[in-house]
């Protein structure tokens, strides 16, 4: 039955409207379409996650609409854990591995099939084809994912039937799919023990996935250069027109952008996560821009360049500069494989607390300001993570796989130290308050040591100031 709008203009559908709708249609089922390119590594991935619950059945929700008003809907964008498992971005989906009685796991994937040109729902419902475009039928999924696939409709009901007949355990994810969560019956506990392991399982990246964020680096630095060559026009308009420009090539090479774009101008940059965007863009100021291009594959970069805005830095924006690449330098050294994870972290922070102490704003000596946490009330934040289909990617891992864990070659973290002087911080003296400066690069660990993968962005003073001078003209 079709969905009838409240205020709607239409009072119903004649049965000769109705008619008229069901007929004269051609056949558009696609028999041409060939396995994705990453068919392949999801079904390696799939192995690698049945090997850690054998006998179990996992169920892996991609997530529903979410109503922003009435029928409008926010952009739908689906758990990352079901995305690096089949490679599908797909709506009211699940991945379901079933056990096998003699090992391992048959996997399928709900699906949301097309509409039926049979009843009135594919014209006249909120969320028909006709209104907001054609899905895949059941055997097109299959052929694409390398996957079976079922209807979703009766997903609720086969594992409500399933999980209280067959006696086998039950895992899902639980926060995507409050229907199919309804329908089995699971230990919260061990449910969290699934997502855990899907976040494992992207602590490092295959050669698909490296690939992929090679690209969405690649348009980011085209991002850049973007605001860079637009920054005259920014300064007669405001933040905003920063964070269009980017999300121009963010839409014209990509899916979206990864996260909120911050693009802060002035004292903003002190800001950790300023998103609203919508201050003035001065002359003498700098720019703190933060911002990732996510691939069609969603897998998103994570970049920050700070701007002089008239292209030169002045004495005091260049001492906290150099000081941040510096930091960023110190950083870079310690990713190498078998290093711990935090050392790039705690190498970045010291050098950062040296300069702090030597400025005179925090108690010396150096390390004994480090170890206390001194440094913190101007660096703020942690100087990495982890990088992927979500911009903190990997961040329900283990300890031991993340934070306490070695770097390993595959793995694509950030390295992001940063110095932000408060407007109203009395402790620093005036010409420093509102400063606000971050460098950003995405690395890739491996064999030898790193690569950046953002390297086609210029992190030195000088280098930015070259730069700039040559794209703004």
């Amino acid at each position: 039955m079709s969905e009838r709008r409240k205020n709607g203009l239409y009072a119903g559908i004649s049965e000769e409207l109705s008619a008229l709708m069901r007929t004269g249609w051609a056949d558009t089922e696609r028999h041409d379409l060939q396995p994705d390119e990453q068919a392949p590594y999801a079904a390696d991935r799939r192995a690698a996650l049945s090997a850690r619950f054998p006998g179990e059945r996992l169920v892996i929700p991609s997530g529903n609409l979410k109503t922003r008003s009435n029928d409008d809907t926010y952009p739908f964008r689906p758990y990352s854990g079901y995305v690096h498992m089949t490679g599908d971005q797909a709506r009211d989906g699940a991945l379901v591995l079933e056990p096998r009685a003699g090992g391992g796991h048959d996997a399928y994937c709900y699906q949301l099939p097309r509409d039926s040109r049979d009843d009135d729902e594919f014209w006249s419902g909120y969320h028909a084809e006709l209104w907001m475009g054609r899905r895949r039928s059941l055997a097109e999924s299959a052929r694409v994912l390398g996957l079976a696939c079922r209807d979703v409709r009766t997903a609720a009901e086969d594992l409500a039937s399933s999980s209280t007949s067959s006696g086998v355990p039950t895992r899902i994810v639980r926060g995507i799919d409050p229907a199919l969560e309804a329908a089995v019956s699971t230990d919260e506990e061990r449910d969290a023990d699934l997502e855990q392991a899907l976040s494992d399982l992207r602590v490092i990246k295959d050669e698909w996935e490296i690939k992929e964020m090679r690209g969405a680096v690649d348009s980011t630095v085209r991002g850049f250069t973007d605001v860079v060559g637009e920054l005259s026009t920014a300064v007669a308009s405001s933040e905003r027109w920063i964070e269009g420009t980017f999300y121009r090539r963010a839409r014209l090479e990509g899916n979206h952008v990864g996260y909120g774009s911050i693009c802060a101008a002035g004292e903003h940059a002190t800001i950790m996560h300023w998103t609203d965007n919508d201050g003035p863009v001065r002359p003498g100021d700098l720019l703190l821009l933060d911002a990732g291009v996510e691939s069609r594959t969603l897998y998103t970069a994570d970049v920050t360049r700070t701007l002089p805005i008239n292209g030169t830095f002045t004495p005091v924006q260049r001492k906290v500069y150099d000081a941040v690449y510096e930091a960023q330098e110190a950083g870079f050294a310690a990713v190498k494989p078998g290093a711990a994870y935090r050392d790039f972290h705690e190498a970045s922070q010291r050098h950062l607390a040296t300069r702090l102490v030597e400025w005179g704003f925090i108690e010396g000596p150096a390390d004994r300001a480090y170890e206390l946490g001194l440094q913190r009330r101007f660096t703020m934040a942690g100087t990495g993570h982890m990088l992927g289909l979500d911009v903190h990617d990997c961040a329900q891992a283990r300890n031991e796989e993340y934070v306490d864990g070695p770097l390993q070659p595959g793995m694509i973290l950030t390295v992001e130290p940063g110095l932000y002087f408060q407007p109203d911080d009395l402790t620093v003296p005036e010409e420093w308050r509102g400063i606000g400066v971050r460098i950003e690069d995405d690395l890739l660990v491996t064999d030898a040591g790193h690569e950046n993968l953002s390297a086609g962005l210029p992190r030195s003073a000088e280098d930015v100031e070259a730069w700039m001078g040559r794209v703004a003209g």
